[in-house]
């Protein structure tokens, strides 16, 4: 897989995620995208890697209370056992989303937001939110801006924009200076995870009246 994506996630923001400084959302994302490709996997674990030496060699030790083993086995002991999803073998999502979703494709629960796209919002912590988005063949997003950062991986299919042609597992990295109008190939729906940290920016009236509501 990693030898077909050819747009990646930024050495910032692996380096965030090993440092566990994301938002649920984008920490998703995160794992999303390097269930999928090796490259950023291998960056990601050299950025680990590396805040495991930095620890190393702070030498600051804490002893801990001889009962603390104790405790938390006691901790665990008094939880119920956590029920795990269904995972399916050969699934559009990968295992990270399989896991929000509670199981594969056919287990999401689309909304209908307009023009046949649909979407499925996912349930994460914090201010930034994801999303799951499903867009006919040939469709087109409606033209937006961005008040924040916004990441888009094709999940299924492909689409193209302004910036370039996005295949399963590319992250497009949109910010305030991308002006963009999202269009689905015509040849398959596309189903893309898309995470944001503040609202789009759309330029369109009907849009903009229908934002709130729909709370893209």
């Amino acid at each position: 897989m990693s030898n077909k994506i050819k747009h990646h996630l930024t050495d910032d923001l692996l380096m965030a995620y090993a440092a566990g400084s994301l938002p649920e959302a984008f920490d998703l994302m995160v794992a999303t995208h390097l269930s999928l490709c090796d490259d950023c996997r291998a960056r990601a674990e050299s950025f680990d890697a590396v805040g495991g030496h930095v620890l190393e060699e702070q030498g600051d030790v804490v002893a801990m209370n001889e009962k603390s083993l104790a405790e938390t086995m006691a901790l665990i002991a008094k939880g119920a056992p956590i029920a795990k999803p269904k995972r399916a073998q050969c699934s559009v999502l990968p295992t990270p989303l399989q896991d929000y979703v509670g199981g594969d494709v056919n287990d999401i629960r689309w909304r209908p937001i307009g023009m046949g796209v649909k979407q499925a919002i996912l349930p994460t912590s914090g201010d930034a939110m994801a999303r799951l988005l499903f867009i006919p063949a040939g469709t087109a997003v409606p033209d937006h801006s961005h008040k924040g950062m916004e990441l888009t991986m094709v999940l299924q299919g492909a689409f193209s924009d302004e910036v370039d042609h996005f295949a399963r597992g590319d992250v497009e990295i949109a910010d305030q200076d991308l002006h963009h109008t999202p269009t689905a190939d015509i040849t398959e729906d596309c189903i893309c995870l898309a995470v944001t940290d503040a609202p789009l920016k759309f330029n369109k009236l009907m849009p903009r009246l229908f934002q709130p509501f729909l709370r893209i």
